[in-house]
Formats: structure tokens, C-alpha cells, sequence
């Protein structure tokens, strides 16, 4: 542990309140506040007001070079940085600085087929598979289909509306038939545990922004809780208050590795792997790429072509002399 002065701790307090004025996710605001930590402790502790380009240049090509981090790493470690000096600092640095990059690596996602899919989701129970299928059968993100709200789920349109997505954008995909009665049984459950929350005093649970301000007593409603929430609560750490947040992403993280085990499959397989079958299963029957990158979520179709690379037909098949 690094000692800090006085002014290091006001430093950071005033990091965290803009951090969270600006409505970051707790998950970013650690990761900002390590990166600014260590970009302090590698100058020797010097305050970021005196130092500028040239030492946030010095950090990311030590982190480049030294540590040799990926891409998206010290790109992290940058935007950190950034939000720094601009957003808590409020100095300009004018211009980008000039540092090594790490290289960016082109990496084929890994993909299974459907029958590797089922064969792992099989493997799988309970709300694990509820949780696994919705990744493979709507192209969720984890993250996303964990802070999943009951509103989110609409049956009577077979649609899921994803709020506030990578991005901070708000898409719509289908929302399987196969998994409606699971679903259903699911929020069946949600609402006998706020049910229980609600007589023992609780029942509260985080949502965006200033809305509790806008529609007081919305925090307590039913269509706010998490379609997948915890086993109890817990204090917020930002409010202070006693509430039921959703089911860590760590559990399904075990069981999807656990199950993959159990199937025999031997690929790198992780929760995402789902999210790219998905996508290439869709590229497979011969929907449109813009409508899966509308139903992914990407800002640029290039992201959504790489599916192509991997798909078992297409315009980038080629058969093999042998198969000719």
C-alpha cells in the first residue's frame, strides 16, 4: 500500500464525487481510481497538477513496452488519465499524447456450434441455463443480461429491451419462444422475493440517475427489481442503503466453465463465446449483417463482419482441394 498525503486523499474523494456526478458504474470508478494510483505512484508520488504530456507519455509507453499490456488495457489506463485531467483537473492538454502503443491484436472469436451450444447449456441447471440461454438466444452481453428488469421483458411482443447497453445504447432483440415459460417462472420467483423484502422492511433496489427523485417509491416497484437478483442483500456501496442487487457475474462465469467441462469441449469457451454463436449462427440462415449488428449492438459493422471469418458458410467459405 502506497501512503498518501492529506492532499492525495482529497484528490482522490474529489475523483470519486465527479465520477459519480457523472453517473459512472462502480466497475469504472475502481478502475479509473487504480489506474490514476498507479500513474501517481510510478511519477514518485509527484501531484498530477505538476506533471502533464510528457509523464502521462512516459506511463502508457512504460505500460506498452515494460508491462507489455494489451490495446485495450492502455487504452483504458488513458481514458482514466483523461477523465483526470479534463473532468476533475479541468486542464487541457491540448493534444493526444505521443506515446508507444501496444499493439492491437486481431483475434478470431471463438465459436460454437449449435450443437456444442445446447450441449453446454444442457449441462447447465436452473437459473444458470435461463441466464446461458438468454446469452446464445439473444446475443447478450453478460452484463446485460444480468442487470436485466422485470419491465425489460416484454411476452406479449417477444421482445427484450437492453437499457443503457456498451455505448450507453439502448437496443431491442427478440426474446426466444422456448425460453418464455422460463421466463416466466423466473419473474414468478422475483416477485415472491420482493414480496418477502417489502414485509421485512427492504425491497429497494438501485436504478438509473435521478429517476427515485422524478417518480418517488419507484425503487420499491416490481418492474425495477432484477430478473436475476442475488440470494440477499447487501449494502450499496454508493447510497449506503440495504438492497438486493442482481446475482454476481463470477457465478455464471463458474458454471458456464464447469458445464463446459462437462460437455467435453475442449475450446476456450467463456460466457461471451455465446454472444459470438449467436451471431454466427444468425449470419449462417442468412439474415442481413445490418441486422445483426442492429441486434448485437455494435457501432460499426466492421466489428459485426469478423463473424464472417467463422461462419460454415458464406462469401468467405472456401472448400478445400481435398473436398472438391
Amino acid at each position: 500500500m502506497m501512503n498518501r498525503s492529506a492532499g492525495d486523499q482529497k484528490l482522490f474523494a474529489v475523483i470519486v464525487n465527479v465520477l459519480r456526478r457523472k453517473h459512472y458504474s462502480l466497475k469504472t470508478e475502481r478502475s479509473y481510481l487504480s489506474w490514476i494510483k498507479r500513474f501517481i505512484g510510478y511519477h514518485h508520488m509527484r501531484h498530477p497538477r505538476d506533471m502533464g504530456k510528457h509523464e502521462i507519455e512516459s506511463f502508457l509507453t512504460h505500460l506498452a513496452v515494460d508491462s507489455k499490456v494489451a490495446s485495450s488495457t492502455q487504452n483504458q489506463a488513458f481514458n482514466a488519465i483523461l477523465f483526470l485531467y479534463r473532468d476533475v483537473l479541468e486542464i487541457d492538454l491540448m493534444q493526444d499524447p505521443n506515446a508507444v502503443r501496444a499493439k492491437k491484436q486481431t483475434r478470431i472469436p471463438v465459436v460454437l456450434s449449435h450443437k456444442e451450444a445446447m450441449k453446454v447449456i444442457n449441462s447447465l441447471t436452473g437459473v444458470h441455463q435461463t441466464m446461458t440461454k438468454l446469452l446464445y438466444g439473444c446475443g447478450l452481453r453478460l452484463m446485460e443480461c444480468l442487470r436485466l428488469r422485470v419491465k425489460d421483458i416484454d411476452f406479449e411482443t417477444n421482445c427484450i429491451t437492453i437499457f443503457d447497453g456498451k455505448g450507453k445504447k439502448d437496443r431491442v432483440v427478440m426474446l426466444p419462444e422456448t425460453i418464455k415459460p422460463l421466463m416466466r417462472e423466473q419473474i414468478d420467483l422475483v416477485r415472491s422475493m420482493h414480496e418477502y423484502d417489502l414485509g421485512r422492511g427492504c425491497g429497494e433496489v438501485d436504478i438509473p440517475f435521478a429517476l427515485e427523485r422524478k417518480y418517488p417509491g419507484s425503487s420499491k416497484k416490481l418492474g425495477w427489481q432484477y430478473v436475476f437478483p442475488s440470494g440477499d442483500v447487501s449494502r450499496d456501496p454508493i447510497t449506503g442503503k440495504t438492497m438486493r442487487h442482481h446475482v454476481s457475474p463470477t457465478t455464471l462465469q463458474r458454471a458456464v466453465k464447469k458445464a463446459v467441462a462437462v460437455a467435453g469441449i475442449h475450446k476456450h469457451v467463456g460466457c461471451h463465446t455465446f454472444r459470438h454463436s449467436f451471431a454466427t449462427r444468425l449470419l449462417e440462415n442468412g439474415y442481413d449483417i445490418r441486422t445483426v449488428q442492429e441486434l448485437l449492438g455494435h457501432k460499426d459493422i466492421s466489428t459485426t463482419m469478423v463473424y464472417t471469418h467463422v461462419m460454415n458458410k458464406g462469401p468467405l467459405a472456401v472448400k478445400s482441394p481435398l473436398d472438391i
